[in-house]
């Protein structure tokens, strides 16, 4: 007979597996419709965020008001500062990069050098707050970067003629993944304070403003100038690859930890490549499956480490 403590820790890893794969689907989304469609990063980001926002408003408004940690009066200006640092990195800039990396690299790719962003939490850690990186994590990090490698070795030694704007890509998703780190390192220091479903709306919040701005500055085409199926994409994913993941995860952290739910979440890479394959026609060469299966191992090893 299952226990109750059993059940809740059962459900608290089909959450985070289910989390892990809807957020992986994303990149196959964006990838697609960079592929078939006309639409540029701002856009279809904007389209992302205006379609999630109203959900988040929603959760944020049904939120019981015992469970925040202080009321709005107790919280200091610092703590808001921090919500909007967490809202400027984690969902805007993040989110940003990602997409504009995506129109350069594969959705494999772009899961791959997504998924070193553990290793920058544990560099950031060391260098602005002075942790010890001890043996176990020196060995992660080397292992992790050794994968990335690994996956980019035919295109650098073997092959004469390297995929355009490959580095490119690389870099702004490298920069998406670095940006994340800052984020994760920011929720850290304040989610204590709000309580993890209110940070991550007002987080989210934030985000959106700012997307929609940076949108309304530099792109002329008015977001109701799209082809149909756009909105149905973006609609699919603001749902199914960012509210309802954001929570599954929210809700696998408080029941198994956010160390296992680390250690779940390595599934994602590999989902990312299964669908690329499925949906995108995208292939996948020894190096590259051997890159990210390198990669898996080091985070792995990053996330026990932290038990």
């Amino acid at each position: 007979m299952i226990t109750k403590q059993q059940k809740k820790y059962y459900i608290g890893v089909l959450l985070a597996v289910f989390g892990a794969v809807f957020f992986a689907g994303k990149a196959v989304i964006v990838k697609y419709c960079f592929i078939h469609y006309k639409v540029d990063t701002i856009g279809l980001l904007a389209l992302r965020m205006l379609f999630s926002a109203p959900l988040y408003l929603i959760v944020l408004w049904l939120e019981p008001k015992k469970n925040l940690t202080n009321s709005p009066t107790t919280l200091q200006k610092k703590d808001w500062f921090y919500v909007i640092l967490a809202g400027t990195m984690g969902y805007y800039l993040a989110s940003f990069f990602d997409f504009w990396g995506l129109q350069y690299v594969t959705a494999g790719i772009e899961r791959l050098v997504l998924f070193v962003y553990p290793t920058i939490v544990v560099l950031l850690g060391a260098i602005v707050f002075r942790k010890k990186i001890t043996r176990n994590q020196y060995i992660a990090l080397f292992i992790t970067y050794l994968g990335v490698f690994l996956a980019f070795f035919p295109e650098i030694f073997l092959t004469h003629k390297v995929q355009k704007n490959l580095f490119l890509g690389s870099f702004l998703v490298f920069l998406s993944a670095f940006t994340y780190a800052v984020y994760l390192v920011v929720c850290g220091k304040v989610i204590p304070k709000f309580g993890t479903i209110r940070f991550t709306c007002y987080a989210m919040l934030v985000s959106t403003v700012l997307i929609l701005t940076h949108h309304s500055i530099v792109n002329t085409q008015s977001l109701g100038g799209y082809e149909s199926n756009i909105y149905l994409f973006a609609i699919l994913m603001a749902v199914v690859c960012t509210v309802i993941p954001s929570f599954m995860i929210t809700e696998a952290i408080k029941r198994i930890g956010s160390s296992n739910t680390s250690i779940i979440g390595s599934i994602g890479p590999i989902t990312t490549i299964v669908l690329a394959v499925c949906f995108l026609d995208e292939t996948f060469d020894i190096w590259q499956i051997l890159g990210t299966i390198t990669v898996v191992c080091g985070v792995l090893l990053i996330s026990l480490s932290k038990k």
